[in-house]
C-alpha cells in the first residue's frame, strides 16, 4: 500500500492513498468568506479566494488523473457542443429585470440554492463492495476514496457543515446582493418538486448489481449537472454583476465566482472516478458475467447526458413563458414582453439524433 502522508505534512509527490481527514483538510486561511453575515467555507490567502477542503484534495485528484494519463486511459469529457446554454440567457434575464419583472429570476436563483443544499445527499449514496464487482485492483484510485472523504467533501461544499455555510447560503447571498433582497415566491418548493418526479428509468445492465448501476448512474448525473453549471455560473456572474440591474454588482458576481471555483474539484474527482471505472472490467452480481467498463459507463453516461440536455431546456422554456404571463396583470403588456423575450432567445438543439453515438472522451495525449 502506498504510504499515506501525515495530516500536518506536505503530501508525498505522487501519493495515491489518503485518509478521510486528509481529503477534508483545509488551507491556512488568512481571512474568512462572509456571505450575508454567514461565515461560509473557504477563505482568502493573500487576498485571493481559496476553495474549501483543498489542501490535500487538489493534489490527490491531480495524482489520480496523472496515473490515468500514464496508463494512456482517456478522461470522460462532455464536449461544449453538448452543453445547453442557460435559459433564460443573459439578455432575456436582463430584459425582464429592467421591465421590473423580478419573480422569474428570483425563483430561478432560489431553486439553484435549494438544489445545492440537496447536494449533501451524495454522502448517503449506497456504494457497493467495489472489490467484489470490479475485477481489477482499485487501490490508489479516486474510486477507492469515494466513501473515504470525496463524497463527504462534496456534501459539505454544497450544503455547508456545522457553523459554516456552503453553496446553498452563498447562492442565497448572491441573489440577495444582486436583486436587493427580493421577495421569495411562495411556490418555489412546489415548482421544484413538480419537476423532480422522474426516476433513473429502466436499468441498462440488470445483470450488474443494482447498487453498482445506481452508483454509476448517480455519478454520471451529478457530473452532467456540474458540467452544465459552468454556463449557469457565467450567466449569473454576468447578470448579477451588471450594475444596470444589480444592486451590489461586484459583491454578487464575486460570490458566484467563489461557488464556481468550488465546483472544479467536484467535476475533477467525478471525471476521474468515472474514467477509472471505464478502464476496468466489471463483474455481474452473480459473478458469472464480465462487462467492459467502457461499455457500461459510456451507455449510462450518454443516456443521462442526452436526457438532461434535451429535457431540461424544454421544461425551462415552458416554465418561463408561464411565469411571465403570471407576473403581469395587463394582458397586452404581458403579450408584448413575452414576444420581446422570445425574440432574445438564442436557441439551441442537441446536436445528435437518438441513434447516434455521443463523443464523450478526451483523447489521451
Amino acid at each position: 500500500m502506498a504510504e499515506q502522508p501525515e495530516l500536518g505534512e506536505e503530501i508525498v509527490p505522487g501519493a495515491l492513498e489518503f485518509s478521510p481527514d486528509q481529503l477534508l483538510a483545509e488551507d491556512s486561511y488568512e481571512e474568512p468568506l462572509i456571505a450575508a453575515g454567514v461565515r461560509c467555507h473557504g477563505g482568502y490567502i493573500a487576498g485571493r479566494y481559496v476553495s474549501p477542503r483543498g489542501r490535500v484534495r487538489r493534489p490527490a485528484i491531480a495524482n489520480w488523473q496523472r496515473r490515468l494519463h500514464d496508463a494512456r486511459e482517456p478522461l470522460v469529457h462532455i464536449p461544449d457542443r453538448y452543453v445547453p446554454p442557460n435559459y433564460p440567457n443573459y439578455e432575456q434575464a436582463k430584459f425582464l429585470l429592467k421591465e421590473g419583472i423580478t419573480e422569474p429570476i428570483t425563483r430561478s436563483l432560489t431553486i439553484i440554492s435549494i438544489i445545492e443544499g440537496f447536494g449533501a445527499r451524495i454522502r448517503d449514496l449506497p456504494v457497493p463492495d467495489l472489490s467484489a464487482q470490479v475485477k481489477d485492483d482499485i487501490q490508489g484510485t479516486a474510486l477507492a476514496h469515494l466513501t473515504g472523504g470525496l463524497f463527504e467533501a462534496h456534501a459539505r461544499d454544497e450544503a455547508g457543515h456545522r457553523d459554516q455555510g456552503g453553496h446553498k447560503q452563498m447562492w442565497e447571498a448572491a441573489r440577495d446582493l444582486g436583486l436587493d433582497k427580493p421577495h421569495i415566491p411562495g411556490d418555489v418548493l412546489m415548482r421544484l418538486m413538480s419537476g423532480s418526479g422522474r426516476g433513473r428509468g429502466e436499468r441498462l445492465f440488470p445483470e450488474l448489481g443494482e447498487k453498482m448501476e445506481a452508483l454509476i448512474t448517480t455519478m454520471a448525473n451529478v457530473l452532467v449537472v456540474e458540467t452544465f453549471a459552468e454556463n449557469t455560473f457565467n450567466w449569473a456572474q454576468a447578470l448579477l454583476g451588471d450594475p444596470d440591474v444589480s444592486a451590489h454588482a461586484a459583491d454578487a458576481a464575486h460570490m458566484v465566482a467563489c461557488i464556481a471555483a468550488d465546483e472544479i474539484p467536484h467535476v475533477d474527482y467525478l471525471t476521474t472516478a468515472m474514467s477509472e471505472l471505464r478502464a476496468r472490467t466489471l463483474i455481474s452480481e452473480d459473478g458469472l458475467k464480465e462487462f467492459q467498463g467502457s461499455e457500461v459507463v459510456d451507455a449510462i453516461f450518454s443516456r443521462q447526458l442526452r436526457g438532461m440536455a434535451t429535457r431540461r431546456p424544454q421544461e425551462n422554456r415552458e416554465r418561463l413563458r408561464e411565469e411571465i404571463h403570471q407576473a403581469i396583470d395587463d394582458k397586452a403588456r404581458a403579450t408584448r414582453i413575452a414576444r420581446k423575450f422570445e425574440d432574445l432567445d438564442s436557441g439551441w438543439s442537441f446536436p445528435h439524433t437518438d441513434d447516434e453515438q455521443l463523443e464523450l472522451l478526451l483523447e489521451t495525449r
